[in-house]
Protein backbone atom coordinates (compact mmCIF):
# COMPACT_ATOMS: atom_id res chain seq x y z
CA UNK A 1 0.00 0.00 0.00
CA UNK A 2 0.91 3.09 -0.98
CA UNK A 3 1.74 6.12 1.15
CA UNK A 4 -1.49 8.38 -0.70
CA UNK A 5 -3.44 5.13 -0.25
CA UNK A 6 -2.54 4.69 3.34
CA UNK A 7 -3.14 8.62 3.99
CA UNK A 8 -6.52 8.70 1.82
CA UNK A 9 -8.16 5.64 4.06
CA UNK A 10 -7.05 7.98 7.25
CA UNK A 11 -8.73 10.81 6.10
CA UNK A 12 -11.63 8.32 5.16
CA UNK A 13 -11.80 7.12 8.56
CA UNK A 14 -11.74 10.64 10.36
CA UNK A 15 -14.39 11.72 8.52
CA UNK A 16 -16.50 8.48 9.18
CA UNK A 17 -15.23 8.85 12.95
CA UNK A 18 -16.59 13.07 12.50
CA UNK A 19 -19.73 12.10 11.40
CA UNK A 20 -20.03 9.29 13.78
CA UNK A 21 -19.63 11.93 16.75
CA UNK A 22 -21.81 14.24 14.89
CA UNK A 23 -24.62 11.90 14.89
CA UNK A 24 -24.14 11.00 18.31
CA UNK A 25 -24.02 14.44 18.94
CA UNK A 26 -27.22 14.93 17.20
CA UNK A 27 -28.87 12.24 19.42
CA UNK A 28 -28.17 13.63 22.21
CA UNK A 29 -29.17 17.15 21.73
CA UNK A 30 -32.58 15.52 20.80
CA UNK A 31 -32.73 13.43 23.95
CA UNK A 32 -31.93 16.51 25.64
CA UNK A 33 -34.44 18.60 24.35
CA UNK A 34 -37.00 15.73 24.34
CA UNK A 35 -37.90 16.68 28.26
CA UNK A 36 -38.57 20.44 27.62
CA UNK A 37 -40.61 19.28 24.68
CA UNK A 38 -42.94 17.04 26.71
CA UNK A 39 -43.05 19.93 28.92
CA UNK A 40 -44.56 22.27 26.72
CA UNK A 41 -46.64 19.84 25.90
CA UNK A 42 -48.03 19.06 29.29
CA UNK A 43 -48.42 23.06 29.81
CA UNK A 44 -50.12 23.94 26.44
CA UNK A 45 -53.37 21.66 27.86
CA UNK A 46 -53.21 23.63 31.56
CA UNK A 47 -54.89 26.69 31.60
CA UNK A 48 -53.46 29.83 30.32
CA UNK A 49 -55.49 32.35 32.52
CA UNK A 50 -54.53 33.18 35.89
CA UNK A 51 -57.69 34.87 38.15
CA UNK A 52 -57.77 36.92 40.97
CA UNK A 53 -60.14 39.37 42.56
CA UNK A 54 -60.70 42.03 41.04
CA UNK A 55 -60.46 45.57 42.69
CA UNK A 56 -64.27 45.59 42.86
CA UNK A 57 -64.22 41.93 44.13
CA UNK A 58 -65.57 40.25 41.27
CA UNK A 59 -63.27 37.66 39.53
CA UNK A 60 -61.14 38.89 36.46
CA UNK A 61 -58.18 37.42 35.17
CA UNK A 62 -55.63 39.60 36.21
CA UNK A 63 -51.62 38.78 35.96
CA UNK A 64 -49.55 39.15 38.81
CA UNK A 65 -49.16 43.24 38.10
CA UNK A 66 -52.53 43.41 38.93
CA UNK A 67 -53.86 44.65 35.76
CA UNK A 68 -56.58 43.10 33.89
CA UNK A 69 -55.29 40.27 30.88
CA UNK A 70 -54.51 37.66 32.81
CA UNK A 71 -54.13 35.60 29.49
CA UNK A 72 -51.03 34.84 27.34
CA UNK A 73 -52.36 37.51 24.40
CA UNK A 74 -52.87 40.07 26.66
CA UNK A 75 -49.61 39.83 29.05
CA UNK A 76 -47.80 40.08 25.55
CA UNK A 77 -49.17 42.82 24.60
CA UNK A 78 -48.74 44.45 27.83
CA UNK A 79 -44.82 43.90 28.02
CA UNK A 80 -44.93 44.76 23.91
CA UNK A 81 -46.12 48.58 25.71
CA UNK A 82 -43.72 48.36 28.32
CA UNK A 83 -40.97 47.58 25.48
CA UNK A 84 -41.76 50.25 23.42
CA UNK A 85 -42.27 52.72 26.15
CA UNK A 86 -38.29 51.82 27.21
CA UNK A 87 -36.71 51.12 23.61
CA UNK A 88 -36.55 47.48 23.83
CA UNK A 89 -37.21 45.99 20.03
CA UNK A 90 -39.19 43.08 19.31
CA UNK A 91 -42.96 41.90 18.20
CA UNK A 92 -45.82 40.00 18.93
CA UNK A 93 -44.58 36.64 16.89
CA UNK A 94 -41.06 36.94 18.03
CA UNK A 95 -42.31 37.24 21.84
CA UNK A 96 -45.43 34.15 21.16
CA UNK A 97 -43.17 31.98 19.21
CA UNK A 98 -40.44 31.74 21.67
CA UNK A 99 -42.65 31.61 24.83
CA UNK A 100 -44.88 28.63 23.05
CA UNK A 101 -41.16 26.97 22.91
CA UNK A 102 -39.99 27.96 26.41
CA UNK A 103 -43.23 26.80 28.65
CA UNK A 104 -45.95 26.43 26.16
CA UNK A 105 -47.77 29.81 27.54
CA UNK A 106 -47.56 28.00 31.42
CA UNK A 107 -46.24 31.61 33.31
CA UNK A 108 -45.56 28.85 35.75
CA UNK A 109 -43.32 26.77 34.22
CA UNK A 110 -40.08 25.66 35.89
CA UNK A 111 -37.14 23.80 34.39
CA UNK A 112 -35.78 21.59 37.21
CA UNK A 113 -33.89 19.34 34.89
CA UNK A 114 -31.42 20.94 32.74
CA UNK A 115 -27.57 22.36 34.03
CA UNK A 116 -28.80 25.66 35.36
CA UNK A 117 -31.50 23.78 38.03
CA UNK A 118 -28.36 21.56 38.80
CA UNK A 119 -26.25 24.82 39.40
CA UNK A 120 -29.37 25.81 41.61
CA UNK A 121 -31.07 28.66 39.25
CA UNK A 122 -34.10 26.59 37.53
CA UNK A 123 -35.52 28.83 34.58
CA UNK A 124 -38.61 30.32 35.53
CA UNK A 125 -41.50 31.55 33.64
CA UNK A 126 -43.03 32.22 30.33
CA UNK A 127 -39.46 32.53 28.66
CA UNK A 128 -37.83 30.28 31.12
CA UNK A 129 -35.37 33.01 32.43
CA UNK A 130 -33.03 32.14 35.80
CA UNK A 131 -33.06 34.76 38.89
CA UNK A 132 -29.26 36.26 37.81
CA UNK A 133 -30.57 36.83 34.25
CA UNK A 134 -33.74 38.39 35.78
CA UNK A 135 -32.64 40.48 38.32
CA UNK A 136 -30.04 42.08 35.25
CA UNK A 137 -32.24 42.97 33.14
CA UNK A 138 -35.65 43.66 35.04
CA UNK A 139 -37.22 46.58 33.36
CA UNK A 140 -38.87 49.11 35.87
CA UNK A 141 -42.33 49.60 35.94
CA UNK A 142 -42.58 45.62 35.91
CA UNK A 143 -43.04 43.50 39.16
CA UNK A 144 -40.04 42.43 40.60
CA UNK A 145 -41.17 38.91 40.17
CA UNK A 146 -39.78 36.44 37.63
CA UNK A 147 -42.67 34.42 37.63
CA UNK A 148 -45.32 37.69 36.97
CA UNK A 149 -45.59 37.08 33.12
CA UNK A 150 -45.40 40.81 32.04
CA UNK A 151 -41.96 40.95 33.89
CA UNK A 152 -40.47 37.36 32.71
CA UNK A 153 -41.69 38.69 29.53
CA UNK A 154 -40.09 42.27 29.06
CA UNK A 155 -36.91 41.51 30.95
CA UNK A 156 -36.69 38.30 28.46
CA UNK A 157 -36.99 40.24 25.64
CA UNK A 158 -34.51 43.11 27.15
CA UNK A 159 -31.89 40.16 27.42
CA UNK A 160 -32.26 39.06 24.30
CA UNK A 161 -31.85 42.70 22.79
CA UNK A 162 -28.93 43.08 24.27
CA UNK A 163 -27.37 39.63 23.17
CA UNK A 164 -29.14 39.24 20.03
CA UNK A 165 -30.42 42.42 19.12
CA UNK A 166 -34.22 41.06 19.64
CA UNK A 167 -36.03 38.59 20.82
CA UNK A 168 -36.69 38.07 17.48
CA UNK A 169 -33.32 37.03 16.61
CA UNK A 170 -33.91 34.22 18.90
CA UNK A 171 -34.98 30.59 17.35
CA UNK A 172 -33.70 28.57 20.12
CA UNK A 173 -32.73 28.09 23.92
CA UNK A 174 -30.98 31.65 24.53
Amino acid sequence: MTAITANRRLARLRTLALTGIATTGAATVALTLMPASAQAAEARQAAHTVTAPARDGSTAPKSATGSVSGNLDGWIKQSLAIMKEKGIPGSYEGLHRNIMRESGGNPNAQNNWDVNAQKGTPSKGLLQVIDPTFNAYHVPGTANSVTDPVANITAAANYAAHRYGSIDNVNSAY
